[in-house]
């Protein structure tokens, strides 16, 4: 599952209501639990009293003659996931949710929020804060205007605000005598002081070169190369997401949650490179690797990380031209920069390259699916014994699958926060269970399980919905349509270059027959040991378009408000396709090796190519993971596999004639041998 854009997927405006991701657990329904009336007020004990923070921050605001103050829920890499040192909204509102945006003024204080966070939101803030359940630019101006008087200023940290963001408020704010006004130093901080968590100092490390598919020497000649090919020629290329570093010098650490990442930026020149991060982290081997002791055009030189907006506004002196991605690049970086010295694109150079895997990469995403599939598995069999009991929760299940996880090979922990639903949370797209807050798993119920592990051969995300009893005729009418539609995209045939959006409706249409949807977007890119949503690949509009050796999800859905809820996600490898006649045509290969659930698949509803597809697949995943599981002597996991991916037979209604049955058994017989 994903989520539109923080550090993976773009912030194309402010607090979008993200069709992608996995946030932090879901809002659960109910009225405001606060009554900020009373005297003394009634509030929930998890509320934070935010009270002398507030003060405090008022008084900086004063001392930088400001009305008002904008607190983003982000970072400044526009990070999906945030460190705990970045967590300035958390902190000083007290709500934890994944999406908000903050505005102090000196006399009042609001946060808007999506719907999923209405409810969180008024258990974990106090009454210093007024809640508006609006996301967007347009309601926080709006408010600013009647907050602030005329000639007021508004301050913001510039590196938390995207260009796209500054200029939303900057044209709604025009005209209206209030002025914008970028502030380097973040206030918060400044009122956060010693008890803000300390910038992450574990060690930076290279990836060993079995588990990258070029050399950084050979990623950056690519670049260069790109450079010296643009009509505008630009001198320099400047890489403000942290996967783009991470990407280029085949480097990782452990900065951000679920990303293996660390704060960097990259300038890259014709005759140079500068890493700005925090030189100590970097041992002696990895210097070594980076060529730092010397100057040369392959040779990487560290530069302190806060320097960045400094070295690159000295660097903007020359006659150059810099180079950047607009959808990453912050404010803070793009205010020193004279526009008549940029070159913009939406999507920087490497993030374009990175999208489209070479054939070694590609052989190390799919090797680390087979592992996983094998973690997957080896939980499903443990739930089908356990739930009956009665002793499995949705919060324990989680840890268990991760723990599965983490007993794979090159295995570097989850690449997401757990989804694992039962019943009417399942319902939830986004739900995430927590220790105090969660549901038991009964044989009576769906489970919906989407989860991801980070390892030094890929990044994985799957999900799987169950049910261990006897499922409803709606239930298993639901879970066939949901599965055809991932059929139907995964095996479509298309033209080279189509774009995702182009092609979403594949999945769709087999609910759209019978007036059913889901209200969430249908894939993302995924990366080799990097984002589990990687941008710009995937089924939205703003996704670039589908390519050979592009990695995508495809996970369509249905939820039926308080009753449960169906996911099926594979990852697909996009393909050549092999057509009558010659043309370029592209298709997916599924490199996910996890059966569906037969418990709830209705046959009848099935075409015979969708189970002559469905069989195909099964075979497939019984080479793949069969002989790993053999390997391992899990011998349990094997025969439930093998059971689990016998040919599916037709069950014809019953208006269907005995040819009709014959042929589609035929047909689902025959694949095993093609």
């Amino acid at each position: 599952m994903a989520r539109a854009h923080w550090g993976c997927c773009p912030w194309l405006v402010l607090l979008c209501a993200c069709a992608w991701g996995h946030p932090k657990p879901a809002d659960l329904g109910g009225q405001d639990v606060r009554n900020c009336s009373t005297n003394p007020p009634y509030l929930p004990v998890t509320v934070v009293n935010t009270t002398v923070s507030l003060t405090a921050l008022r008084q900086q605001m004063q001392t930088q003659n400001l009305s008002a103050y904008i607190i983003p829920d982000t970072d400044a890499h526009m990070n999906e996931y945030i460190g705990q040192h970045d967590e300035r909204h958390a902190w000083i509102t007290g709500f934890t949710g994944s999406a908000g945006t903050a505005v102090v003024t000196t006399k009042e204080a609001a946060v808007w929020t999506h719907s999923r966070y209405w409810t969180q939101a008024e258990r974990q803030m106090d009454c210093n804060w007024e809640l508006h359940k609006e996301v967007g630019t347009t309601p926080i101006v709006t408010w600013l205007l009647t907050e602030i008087p005329a000639g007021g200023c508004v301050g913001f940290d510039p590196f938390l605000l995207s260009i796209d963001t500054w200029e939303s408020y900057n044209l709604a704010l025009q005209g209206s005598n209030r002025q914008l006004v970028s502030i380097t130093t973040n206030l918060v901080d400044l009122v956060w002081g010693s008890e803000r968590p300390p910038v992450p100092n574990q060690p930076i490390y290279a990836l060993p070169e079995a588990f990258t598919g070029s050399t950084w020497q050979e990623k950056v000649s690519g670049v260069r190369s790109q450079m010296q090919k643009h009509q505008k020629a630009p001198t320099a290329v400047l890489l403000s997401a942290l996967e783009e570093t991470a990407w280029l010098f085949n480097l990782r650490a452990s900065d951000i949650p679920y990303n293996p990442f660390f704060y960097s930026y990259t300038l890259l020149t014709d005759s140079s490179i500068r890493l700005f991060a925090n030189k100590s982290r970097f041992s002696s081997e990895t210097l070594s690797y980076l060529n730092s002791s010397c100057t040369g055009p392959m040779c990487v030189q560290i530069e302190d990380y806060s320097q960045v907006r400094d070295s690159i506004q000295a660097y903007a002196l020359g006659d150059v031209r810099i180079w950047i991605g607009t959808s990453y690049t912050m404010y803070g970086i793009y205010e020193v920069i004279p526009k008549e010295k940029l070159v913009t694109d939406t999507y920087s150079p490497v993030m374009m390259t990175k999208a489209v895997k070479n054939s070694k990469e590609q052989a190390l995403l799919k090797a680390s699916h087979v592992r996983d599939a094998v973690a997957v598995i080896r939980y499903l069999v443990w739930l089908e014994k356990n739930v009956p009991k009665g002793t499995v929760d949705e919060f324990s299940g989680a840890e268990l699958v991760d723990k599965f996880r983490g007993e794979e090979q090159f295995s570097s922990g989850p690449s997401f926060e757990t989804i694992s639903a039962s019943g009417l949370n399942a319902a939830l797209a986004h739900y995430s269970p927590t220790k105090e807050l969660n549901r038991k798993l009964s044989s009576d119920e769906m489970y919906l399980l989407d989860s991801g592990g980070q390892y030094w051969d890929g990044t994985t995300d799957i999900t799987r919905t169950v049910h261990w009893g006897t499922p409803s005729a709606f239930q298993k009418e639901a879970y066939t349509r949901v599965l055809i539609g991932n059929i139907d995209l995964s095996r479509l045939i298309f033209p080279a270059a189509t774009s995702g959006r182009m092609v979403e409706a594949f999945a769709r249409r087999a609910l759209w027959d019978a007036g059913l949807n889901y209200g969430h977007g249908t894939g993302h890119g995924i990366g080799n040991f990097l984002c589990v949503h990687e941008w710009p690949v995937g089924f939205q509009s703003n996704n670039i378009a589908m390519a050979k050796g592009m990695f995508t999800s495809i996970e369509p859905g249905y939820y039926k408000d308080g009753e449960f809820g169906i996911r099926l996600e594979d990852v697909a490898l996009v393909v050549e396709a092999k057509t009558k006649y010659p043309g370029s045509y592209l298709t997916f290969e599924v490199v996910s090796f996890v059966p569906y659930d037969r418990n709830l698949i209705d046959v009848s509803l099935l075409s015979p190519e969708h189970l002559q597809y469905l069989n195909r697949y099964y075979q497939t995943i019984r080479e793949k993971v069969g002989p790993e599981l053999q390997r391992r002597q899990l011998l349990e996991e094997f025969k439930w596999l093998q059971q689990h991916t016998e040919p599916l037979a037709a069950r014809a209604p019953d208006t269907a004639s005995w040819a009709s049955v014959l042929v589609v058994s035929t047909l689902a017989i025959l694949s095993w041998s093609v």
